[in-house]
Parts: C-alpha cells; sequence; structure tokens
C-alpha cells in the first residue's frame, strides 16, 4: 500500500484483545511494507558500518605504501557512499509510508467503528480518550509500526558487524562482541519505570483535554452562568500537573539517553586502550586498530536504535491498548423475548388510567413497534411521545434508531415486523434516522452541510421551508459580503456563530433532506418561540405526510398536529389518544403537558372526584392552563 492508494478498500477485522496484540495485528498487515523497511535499512546500516573496514585498508594500504590496495580501497569507500545514500534515502521514503499507512489503517477502523457505534459510543468511553484515541494515539501507534523494522535492520547489522569484526581481529572483535549486547540491555531495568511515567503523563493528559473538550462544549452556558473563570482555573490545575508529570517522564528518558552515551564512550575507551597495548607489542597493524575503533564508533548509531523502539513501544503500548478498547466495542444487539406472546406485536398494552378503544387494538402492526415500552409508531403517520423525563425521551429515542448501549428485557425494536438488530446496519441507519436534542453541525457552507443522503424526494428548498428557516437564510447572506448565496456561506464548527433555535431549525431541515421510512425527531422546537414552532408543526406534517415519524415533545403545537399521541409513564405506555381527548381526560398526560402541580393536581381530582365540576365545565380551566404552559415553555426556552 502506497501513500498515494489511500485510503484503504478495507482496512481488515482488528485483533482488539490486547494492545500488544493490536501492534502485532498491525505489523502483519503491513508485512510487505515492513520487508521493503528492512531492506533498505540492510543496505543503509551495512553500508555505514562497511566505512570503518574501508578506512581500516586505506590505512594500512599506506603503511605498507600499496598503491594498488589503496586504489581498491578507495573504489569500495565510494561503492560504500553510494550505498549509504540509496539505503538512507529509500529507508526514510518506505519508513514514512509505513508510519501514514499504519496511522490511516487505525484511523478508518475508528472511523468505522464510530459509525458503527453511533451516539453510544461516547456514552461508553470517556470523551477525553476517544480525542486522544484519534489524534495522538493514532501516530504513536503508527511511529511503533514503522520503527520495528529500521530497529531490526540496525540489530541484525550489529549482530553481523560483530561476527565480521571477529573474524577480521578476534581480541578485540571479542571484546565489541561482548560489550556491544550489554550496552543494548543496559537501559532495560529503567524501561518500567520510565514507561509507568509515560502512562501517568498520557492518562493526565487524556484527562486534561476532556476537561477541555467539555468547557468547550459548553462555553456558552459557561458565560450565561459565570462559570469561565472556575472551569478555566480547573484547566490550569489539570495543565499544570500535565506539566509536571511530563517533566518526570522526561527526566527519565534523558537519563535512558545519558546512558546510551556514556557507556558506548566507555566501551571505546577500552577498545583503544587494549588495541594501543595490543599494537605495541605487534598483535595487530595499525589499520586492523583503526578498523575496530571506527566500527565502535560507527555503531553507536545503529545502537540510538534501541533506545528508540523502547521508547516508541513505552508509548505505543497504551496508546494501542486505548485503540483496542474502542475497537473492541460491539453493538448490542437485543434478541426478542421468548415469553413475548403472539398477540403483543402492534398493539400498546392497556393503559392504567384510559383504555385503547377496539379499532386502536385493532390496527394494523406495520410500522414501528417498541416490545420494552409497549409503544407503537403506525406507518405513515406522525405520532407524538410524552415522556416528561428529557433523559427517558433521549434514550427512548436512541433504542427507537437501534442506538441503545445496553441489553433491554423486551428485546430489538420492530421494523414492519422485522427486528432492527437483525437487519444490517446500513439498512437499519437507511430505514430510521434519530435526530437527538442537541444535533451537530460541522463546519462547512450550508450547501455542504444539506448534501446528505437522501431518496432525492425532497429538495432542499422544501427542507428549509418546512423547518421555517427563511430568516436563517436572511441572516446567513446579511453576515456575509462575499458570498452572493446564501447556501455558500460558511457555517462555524458546531454551528456556534447561530443561534440555539437557528442550529435547530437547520438541523431539521438536514433531517427532512434525507427522507427515511421512519424520522425520530427527540424534541426538534425546544429552542424556538411558539410562533415558529406552530409553523413548523405544520410544515412538518405536510412534508411528512404518509412517512412514519415519531417527535418525542411535550409541546402543545406539535401534539396538536400530531394524528396520535402517546404517554410513557415509567417505562411503558399509559395511555394513547388525541392530544384534545388526553387533555381533558388523562390527569397525567395534563400534568406533563400544562406543568401542572401537585396541587392543582390534586385539586382537579377532588372536583372531578365529587362532580363539582364536570369535565365540560373543567375543559376552560384546561385549556387556559395549556397556554400558561407554552408561556413558561417559551420564557425558559428565552
Amino acid at each position: 500500500m502506497q501513500i498515494q492508494d489511500l485510503p484503504y478498500p478495507d482496512p481488515g477485522v482488528p485483533d482488539a484483545r490486547s494492545g500488544p496484540r493490536f501492534l502485532w495485528w498491525l505489523g502483519r498487515n503491513q508485512l510487505g511494507g515492513q520487508l521493503r523497511a528492512l531492506a533498505w535499512g540492510l543496505l543503509h546500516f551495512a553500508s555505514v558500518s562497511a566505512l570503518p573496514f574501508c578506512v581500516g585498508l586505506a590505512v594500512q594500504a599506506v603503511v605498507d605504501r600499496s598503491g594498488t590496495r589503496l586504489a581498491l580501497t578507495g573504489a569500495l569507500l565510494v561503492l560504500a557512499c553510494a550505498g549509504n545514500a540509496l539505503g538512507d534515502t529509500f529507508l526514510h521514503r518506505a519508513a514514512v509510508t509505513n508510519w501514514i499507512t499504519a496511522a490511516a489503517r487505525v484511523q478508518q477502523l475508528l472511523a468505522r467503528k464510530a459509525a458503527q457505534l453511533g451516539s453510544a459510543l461516547t456514552r461508553r468511553v470517556a470523551a477525553g480518550e476517544v480525542v486522544a484515541v484519534s489524534t495522538g494515539d493514532v501516530e504513536k501507534i503508527g511511529w511503533f509500526v514503522e520503527a520495528v523494522s529500521r530497529f531490526t535492520a540496525a540489530a541484525l547489522t550489529i549482530l553481523l558487524v560483530c561476527v565480521a569484526l571477529i573474524v577480521y581481529q578476534p581480541a578485540l572483535g571479542l571484546i565489541v562482541a561482548v560489550g556491544l549486547p550489554a550496552l543494548a540491555l543496559a537501559v532495560l531495568p529503567l524501561l518500567p519505570r520510565a514507561t509507568r511515567r509515560a502512562d501517568v503523563q498520557r492518562e493526565k493528559a487524556g484527562r486534561a483535554t476532556e476537561l477541555a473538550s467539555d468547557t468547550v462544549a459548553g462555553l456558552r452556558v459557561l458565560r450565561g452562568i459565570g462559570g469561565e473563570e472556575l472551569f478555566l482555573d480547573r484547566y490550569r490545575r489539570a495543565s499544570q500537573e500535565v506539566r509536571r508529570a511530563a517533566v518526570r517522564s522526561a527526566r527519565m528518558w534523558s537519563l535512558i539517553s545519558a546512558i546510551q552515551v556514556l557507556l558506548p564512550g566507555l566501551l571505546l575507551i577500552a577498545v583503544v586502550w587494549y588495541g594501543v597495548h595490543l599494537a605495541r607489542a605487534g598483535r595487530i597493524t595499525v589499520g586492523e586498530l583503526v578498523t575496530v575503533y571506527s566500527s565502535v564508533m560507527v555503531l553507536t548509531y545503529p545502537l540510538r536504535h534501541f533506545e528508540e523502539i523502547a521508547m516508541a513501544y513505552s508509548f505505543s503500548r497504551p496508546s494501542a491498548g486505548r485503540a483496542a478498547r474502542v475497537l473492541s466495542l460491539e453493538r448490542t444487539t437485543e434478541p426478542q423475548c421468548a415469553s413475548e406472546p403472539s398477540g403483543a406485536r402492534g398493539t400498546e398494552p392497556e393503559s392504567t388510567g384510559t383504555p385503547m378503544t377496539a379499532a386502536e387494538a385493532d390496527a394494523p402492526s406495520d410500522g414501528l413497534y417498541d416490545p420494552a415500552t409497549g409503544l407503537r409508531a403506525p406507518a405513515g403517520r406522525l405520532t407524538a411521545v410524552v415522556c416528561g423525563d428529557p433523559d427517558a425521551a433521549g434514550r427512548l429515542a436512541e433504542r427507537l434508531g437501534g442506538h441503545s448501549a445496553g441489553v433491554r428485557p423486551g428485546g430489538s425494536v420492530l421494523l414492519d415486523g422485522v427486528a432492527l438488530d437483525e437487519l444490517p446496519l446500513d439498512s437499519a441507519r437507511t430505514a430510521v434516522l434519530v435526530q437527538d436534542k442537541d444535533p451537530v453541525l460541522l463546519s462547512g457552507s450550508l450547501r455542504d452541510l444539506l448534501d446528505v443522503p437522501s431518496s432525492g424526494d425532497v429538495t432542499p428548498q422544501a427542507a428549509l421551508t418546512a423547518a421555517q428557516c427563511g430568516d436563517v437564510l436572511a441572516a446567513l447572506a446579511q453576515s456575509s459580503v462575499e458570498a452572493e448565496d446564501p447556501m455558500d456561506v460558511r457555517i462555524t464548527e458546531r454551528g456556534r456563530s447561530l443561534s440555539g433555535g437557528q442550529r435547530q431549525r437547520l438541523a431539521l431541515a438536514r433531517s427532512l433532506i434525507t427522507d427515511p421510512r421512519v424520522l425520530v425527531l427527540d424534541e426538534p422546537t425546544s429552542a424556538v418561540d411558539s410562533h415558529t414552532e406552530a409553523r413548523i408543526a405544520e410544515g412538518l406534517r405536510s412534508l411528512r405526510a404518509g412517512r412514519t415519524t415519531v417527535v418525542l415533545t411535550s409541546s402543545p403545537l406539535l401534539l396538536d398536529r400530531a394524528d396520535r399521541v402517546v404517554l410513557i409513564q415509567r417505562g411503558r405506555v399509559a395511555a394513547v389518544g388525541a392530544h384534545r381527548d388526553l387533555i381533558r381526560t388523562e390527569p397525567r398526560y395534563r400534568a406533563v403537558v400544562t406543568r401542572e402541580t401537585d396541587e392543582e393536581r390534586a385539586v382537579s381530582e377532588v372536583l372531578n372526584g365529587e362532580g363539582t365540576l364536570s369535565a365540560p365545565a373543567a375543559a376552560p380551566a384546561q385549556q387556559e392552563a395549556a397556554p400558561r404552559g407554552v408561556l413558561e415553555e417559551i420564557e425558559e426556552t428565552a
């Protein structure tokens, strides 16, 4: 694989059982690139190691006054220099290719896993860890993968040179052959401590990154409550902890580097001292002494790769472990409950408050059905769901889209009678689209934002009109003097230049353009005013006519335009009907939608129970409470 051939058509199935196994899997899958780097590395290191032999032969030729041998040695020296230049050039090329392709493979694997898990990823893995894995960890893993081939070439070269020195000059060669392995292994006792310190540094850096991500994501809220300085102080303390941990880690690695410089120097002194003694005794020639001395000098270069591979592994091992933990996560599949009665599918359970009519019980079983809650969204209809608890509504929305993080007793959601978890992931994602309550807008032009996979039946203009984005387009046009078309105006990251209501409406337009079989919207109008919300409700109903739509909301404006409304209490369907009927007959529904207090609810139940105030007479009071709840919701949104 070359850099120009990226991305991989298929990055493969990784061995994510542990960090070392993941690194081994990466190395095996890049065996071709590793062998190329090894071959060029051997040429480079062998050429460098041949230089001392050439210098020694040249010195001895001068001493012996042999012009022929001097010329031959010069030719060998030129050949060694050419091999050095060629090997170094292509070794660097192969090493960089291995680094980039390994990092790209890991990034593709992480991107595929993120797409597979969806919103469940950030619930199962800390946000800071996800950021660390997808940025710095990928580079460290690529560093180790490419360093392996260079280290192998250096180790083989050192072995060959030691053998050659023993053959060339046994007395000095034996000292070098014993001393070099000792130099390579001398730093091993320090590596565990250095690794632990590096792990502490990365752990603190991950926490600081997570704190920074959370702070940036909630910056607007922090400014609103005056909490900027508090979080800034927290980040400063976290940053200082990272700095202190980095200094402690750097001290240990500096000690290892110092040892890698000191010990070869001591070996060199020993070789020179013993070699001079042998030369004075006439046991070796001057050329042999120069050769051995130069070889020891040159071998300090490949010896540095022992330190590099130790450092690369100590840094990449925890990085690979984090990547393996993310890649080992699997999408939860929820088997159907064996005890579920055959007639349960397609109908909600009988409400403890308001029972379903026979017409509802006999409704067709197509559409979306959740056996855990008993919720059924008939095909082609607009179903509104009232939960009362925003967190419960968010979990239900994720479950309806097949993104549930854990197994629930009821089993998988059914789409037209087929378990959503049994469908291929691409098919399930295409069939059911979930827009959560805090949708993300990617940076780029508005045209790019709305360029999403779709059926082609809904145009961007129709979606923008239904989502009431006219004022958003006007604001974008005024904010940019360069772009003539509002669709070409650039939107900042996460839409931070827009208000909350504008972001919601653009996200809704993007979802409407997709035009899925089933669209699940979680509080799509919580940040817009009531007038705009009423128009959005009408536009949504009109544009999605004949398609299955589920809206989780407590807004009376949206609920009033739904074909059917479902109230969920304590994880089960409690009531089904039209909005106005439920307001009149269902106290629990009325309490959620109109924000009725416990005292008001108790008085209403007493009055209705004693017959003092009949349902028709109570209607004006309830109708008066509904606008009050809407006003309260608007005030909270503002």
